[in-house]
């Protein structure tokens, strides 16, 4: 994707050579739980057990799926199972308690059972 960066010379183009790209393959850890938010939106979140490359030990991720069809899909699985993931990684902001809080989400766009 190439941007025009409107602080420089209209004739200068700078590149944006960024990806938010992710494929992930794990087991799922538990039950996927669907919440509503205060704004009306529905999200189904899970958390997927990934083992580290070159590394012992695993990472546990949080997944949210936002669509109709990944909640629908989030929502059939079962602990244990090996799924593939592909989506991006988001920062969710929110109020909490002691303020301002946020937290690190795949944010799943398609779920294959493998």
């Amino acid at each position: 994707m190439v941007k025009k960066n409107t602080a420089k010379k209209s004739s200068e183009v700078q590149a944006d050579y960024s990806l938010n790209d992710v494929l992930l393959r794990g087991r799922v850890s538990q039950e996927a739980v669907e919440k509503q938010l205060p704004s009306g939106d529905k999200v189904v979140e899970f958390r997927l057990i990934v083992t580290r490359d070159k590394q012992p030990g695993v990472d546990t991720l949080d997944i949210g799926s936002w669509s109709a069809k990944s909640r629908r899909a989030a929502l059939t699985l079962v602990p244990d199972e090996w799924v593939e993931i592909t989506g991006s990684i988001h920062r969710r902001f929110w109020s909490g308690p002691g303020g301002l809080a946020s937290r690190w989400q795949v944010e799943a766009v398609e779920i294959s059972r493998i």
